[in-house]
């Protein structure tokens, strides 16, 4: 289906920077963005919106590969990430309604949740500050990950409930996490006394006119016209890859790309709440550790191409999902498709399309200015060189030196004065005494500690044992493959080999693995740490 609106679209592509083209030239450019999308292959929707009036939508491909359905403007596709916007939504709802306040702390609607030392907040389960750990990273650690066990809500929450410790302090840094969401979901259901589905049809979708829209609650549920996420790889070519959980409301809406359009004309037009909450959904909160906040409620605030930019994108299993919308432009842009297959593309159809309508500013060249060549004797860099461990992920860096040059991995470091070096991409290595800072072009400034190398392989032998976690549910066996280490799970067949980085830490299937000594220097257990969870602590049994 295709529906053209219209609009004097030169006006439209003058307003967003582009060159003057047809509507035709504009068509086959889009067409040629989703030509990866055959026509016996999974498929995809885009709709566009200028000032709530869809002025493109359509679909191509398939939605169910083994009963040939077409892929139509109609086909329930779920959103991923994307449906965060609207559990943060109800809650800002909620909040207009008098029933809560952000600024509530979380253990007043969720008493099970331990005490951390520091309240955490719902306004910090709105931005990802909260520092509560991914509940699905922690359920990975059993073998079980997400979509490969039915977990739901209940089953989520009992895993959060089970964290001792915090991945940083309470509106310290941002650190996404679907626990967030999850646990604001049951804040909603809690103090409404209804279902999200409910909450949401009444607030939200029947305002919008989002007539399709609801929540994936059961994945056992029947969903007509719901198109098949499926994945794609060599040894299968298509095969079905469906999120076979129960858990919703940080993920699980099912909708259209056009029903989106319908959502964000709804908030961005002052029509969702009474004043409108547009401002307060769209609002960021400084990070006590002074880096900058681009997320909001369920919506991230980074410009896009120059242009202010409110989006979200979203992937669940095979599904995809993008939304984005330019308050410059009253522009909005949906899309949504039913494979992974194309994760590692250069450019992805969505970023394609709206670079027709919003093209990224011309690169400036910088201006060429002479730096002088600062020598430093190799005795004085290899002064610098050794394993470094990011204080807050334990992450390991190791910096060499070869032919008078340091080294981060490949990346060559060039001195820029004093203790002071630079990689090409503008990053800078400032050593201080022990330590060492590594100063982002953004000026976000991360810290780390000297560690020592890792022993020889013949006291990989002193890893080797049981450990068993609480906090995850989790027993791990460690065991000598040889001379490497190896980690094995209760799952059959489930094992991850230990790269070593520094002294005590390991690369894993998991995370970093870092073991942890008593004041004997005996191994008495380990900590595993992912991007979403940290030190998610494990003791040696016996």
């Amino acid at each position: 289906m295709l529906r053209k609106i219209s609009l004097s679209l030169s006006a439209l592509l003058v307003l967003s920077g582009a060159q003057a083209q047809t509507w035709q030239d504009t068509l086959a450019r889009i067409e040629s963005a989703f030509e990866r999308f055959k026509p016996d292959g999974p498929g995809a929707q885009m709709a566009i919106s200028r000032n709530g009036k869809v002025i493109f939508s359509k679909s191509w491909g398939m939605a169910d590969l083994e009963r040939n359905v077409p892929m139509a403007t109609t086909s329930l596709i779920e959103a991923g990430s994307v449906s965060k916007q609207f559990t943060a939504a109800s809650i800002l709802i909620l909040e207009q309604q008098g029933k809560l306040s952000v600024a509530d702390e979380v253990r007043k609607y969720v008493p099970e949740l331990p005490e951390y030392g520091h309240p955490v907040r719902v306004s910090h389960l709105l931005h990802h500050s909260s520092g509560l750990k991914d509940w699905g990273s922690v359920a990975e650690l059993t073998g079980w990950p997400r979509g490969e066990r039915n977990y739901t809500n209940d089953d989520a929450l009992r895993i959060i409930c089970r964290q001792k410790s915090l991945n940083n302090p309470p509106g310290y840094e941002y650190i996404y996490s679907n626990t967030n969401y999850t646990l604001m979901t049951i804040i909603v259901e809690r103090v409404s006394g209804k279902t999200l589905e409910e909450f949401t049809d009444e607030h939200i979708f029947t305002p919008a006119g989002m007539n399709a829209s609801h929540w994936r609650q059961d994945h056992r549920q029947l969903v007509p016209h719901r198109a098949i996420a499926y994945g794609k790889d060599d040894r299968y070519g298509y095969h079905i890859n469906m999120p076979n959980e129960s858990v919703y409301g940080h993920a699980a809406l099912l909708t259209t790309a056009e029903e989106l359009l319908k959502w964000n004309d709804l908030y961005t037009s002052g029509r969702y709440g009474s004043p409108s909450l547009y401002p307060k959904q769209t609002e960021t909160v400084p990070l006590t550790c002074g880096h900058p906040a681009m997320y909001a409620a369920g919506l991230m605030t980074a410009p896009i191409n120059g242009r202010k930019a409110v989006t979200h994108s979203g992937a669940t299993a095979g599904y995809r999902a993008n939304l984005e919308y330019f308050p410059e432009l009253g522009m909005s842009f949906a899309y949504l498709c039913n494979t992974s297959q194309f994760d590692r593309a250069a450019t992805n159809a969505a970023a394609v399309v709206r670079n027709i309508f919003i093209p990224e500013p011309p690169k400036t060249p910088a201006p060429q200015t002479a730096v002088p060549a600062i020598a430093v004797p190799p005795e004085a860099l290899r002064a610098f060189t050794g394993w470094y461990r990011n204080v807050r992920s334990d992450d390991g860096i190791k910096i060499t030196e070869s032919n008078g040059n340091l080294y981060e991995g490949t990346k060559k470091l060039h001195p820029a004065g004093g203790a002071t070096f630079r990689n090409e991409g503008g990053m800078r290595y400032a050593f201080s005494k022990t330590d060492l800072f590594l100063i982002t072009p953004q000026q976000d400034t991360f810290a780390f500690k000297p560690e020592n190398y890792p022993d020889t392989a013949a006291s990989n032998a002193e890893y080797a044992g049981e450990y068993v976690s609480s906090d995850a549910e989790a027993r791990w066996k460690v065991t000598l493959d040889g001379k490497n280490l190896v980690v094995n799970i209760d799952r059959p067949g489930f094992k991850s080999p230990l790269q070593p980085l520094y002294k005590d830490a390991f690369q894993s299937y998991f995370g970093l693995v870092r073991f942890r000594r008593d004041a004997q220097n005996r191994v008495t257990g380990l900590e595993i740490t992912s991007g979403r969870a940290r030190r998610v602590p494990f003791t040696r049994a016996n």
